[in-house]
C-alpha cells in the first residue's frame, strides 16, 4: 500500500500550471486521503474549470495509476491565496462554435423529467445525422448525470494539445462530456456558476472543427444548465422527449414552454417507449399509456417527430456500444426518419 510520503514523492515532479513550480512546493495539494487501492486528492488552483486543469487531472491520474493505484478521486477548488496574471480572453476564430460567423446549428434535446430516455434519443439522433452525411458534435451537457460516453461505448479520453481540447469521435460523431474529466464515476459537486463555466469551455475551448450540427443532451427540467443554454445560444432549437405517460407529458410541457418563452424554436416532440411490439405476433402493447406525445405536440403546437418503441440494440461485444441502434434495426430506422425530418426543418 502506498504511503502519504510516497504519493507526495510521485506528485512532486508535476507542476502547478499557473504557478509554474511543483504542486507540492506551491501548496496546491490541499488534502490527501489514502485507502487500500484508492488515493483521494483535493487540489487548489488559481483558475478552475479550464483546459489546464483537465490536463493536470490526466497527469495526476496517469502517474498514480502507473504506481499501482486502482482508483483516483480528484476535487479541485479555486485558490484565493495566490495571484497570477489574468487568463487571456478566448479569441474568436472560425472554428469557435459561438463565434458570429459559425454556421453550426444547435439542437438541444430536453425533457421535463428524468427516466424518459433523453440521452438515448440524443445519442441515436446524433449518430443518425452522421449516417446521413452530416458533420455532427454531441455535448453531454447533463453535467451531474453524464452518460453519453458509456452509452456509445467510448473508452478513450480527449487529447489536450496546448490550450485546446480535442473531442473523442465515435460513429462519426464528435463527443465531449464531463465523464471524460472525472475519475471512476465520481460525483460532480458543483454549484450553478461552475456548471455554466464548464459548459462555456465545451463551446469555446474544444477543437470541434467544421460542424453542421451540435446536439446538446441537457439535464432534465428547467434548471441552471438549461438557462445557460438559452442565454449562450439564443438561436438554439429544441427537441422535447417524453413518454406516453400522462405525467411525463405534463412535466415535459414545462421544458417546451420554457423554450418558447425564450424564443427557442421547438422542432418537435419525440415520444420514447411509445409501445412494445411482439416479434412473434406483431401486436403492439402500450405499456406506459398511449398518445402522451401526441397530446403534448398539440398543446405546444409543434410536430410529433416520432414514436420510438421499447427495444434493445443488438449488442456486439467486439464493437461495444450498448445504446446505439444499427441503421437497419427497426428502431434505428425510426431515428433515420427523424434525422431526415430535422434536416429538412433546419435547411
Amino acid at each position: 500500500m502506498l504511503t502519504e510520503e510516497k504519493v507526495i514523492e510521485l506528485l512532486s515532479p508535476i507542476q502547478d500550471p499557473y504557478l509554474h513550480k511543483s504542486m507540492v512546493d506551491s501548496g496546491s495539494i490541499r488534502q490527501l486521503k489514502i485507502k487500500e487501492g484508492y488515493v483521494g486528492l483535493k487540489i487548489g488552483l488559481a483558475h478552475t474549470g479550464t483546459p489546464e486543469q483537465m490536463q493536470l487531472q490526466q497527469q495526476i491520474v496517469q502517474v498514480l495509476k502507473n504506481a499501482g493505484v486502482e482508483s483516483v478521486g480528484l476535487r479541485f477548488e479555486k485558490r484565493e491565496d495566490v495571484q497570477t496574471e489574468s487568463q487571456p480572453q478566448q479569441q474568436a476564430s472560425p472554428q469557435t462554435l459561438l463565434s458570429e460567423n459559425s454556421k453550426t446549428q444547435f439542437i438541444a434535446i430536453a425533457s421535463g423529467k428524468g427516466g424518459v430516455g433523453k440521452s438515448t434519443v440524443s445519442v441515436n439522433l446524433a449518430v443518425a445525422l452522421a449516417r446521413l452525411g452530416k458533420k455532427v458534435g454531441l455535448i453531454d451537457a447533463d453535467i451531474y448525470g453524464f452518460s453519453v460516453p458509456d452509452m456509445m461505448g467510448i473508452t478513450e479520453r480527449p487529447k489536450v494539445k496546448g490550450d485546446r481540447i480535442f473531442p473523442v469521435e465515435r460513429f462519426g460523431v464528435k463527443v465531449i462530456s464531463m465523464a471524460f474529466f472525472v475519475e471512476d464515476n465520481a460525483p460532480v459537486i458543483w454549484r450553478g456558476p461552475m456548471l455554466g463555466k464548464m459548459l462555456m469551455n465545451f463551446f469555446s475551448e474544444v477543437e470541434w472543427g467544421d460542424l453542421d450540427y451540435v446536439l446538446l443532451d441537457l439535464p432534465p427540467g428547467t434548471g441552471d444548465v438549461a438557462l445557460d443554454v438559452h442565454k449562450m445560444i439564443p438561436k438554439c432549437k429544441e427537441v422535447i422527449v417524453t413518454t406516453p405517460h400522462a405525467t411525463a407529458a405534463f412535466v415535459a410541457a414545462r421544458a417546451g414552454t420554457m423554450a418558447i418563452k425564450t424564443n427557442h424554436e421547438v422542432l418537435g416532440i419525440v415520444e420514447n417507449m411509445a409501445y412494445f411490439q411482439s416479434q412473434s405476433t406483431g401486436e403492439k402493447e402500450y405499456v406506459f399509456g398511449k398518445d402522451g406525445g401526441k397530446r403534448l405536440a398539440e398543446e405546444l403546437n409543434v410536430p410529433l417527430l416520432g414514436q420510438i418503441p421499447l427495444g434493445q440494440p443488438e449488442i456486439n461485444e467486439d464493437d461495444f456500444a450498448p445504446s446505439v441502434y444499427e441503421e437497419t434495426h427497426p428502431i434505428g430506422e425510426h431515428y433515420i426518419r427523424m434525422a431526415k425530418t430535422i434536416i429538412e426543418k433546419t435547411k
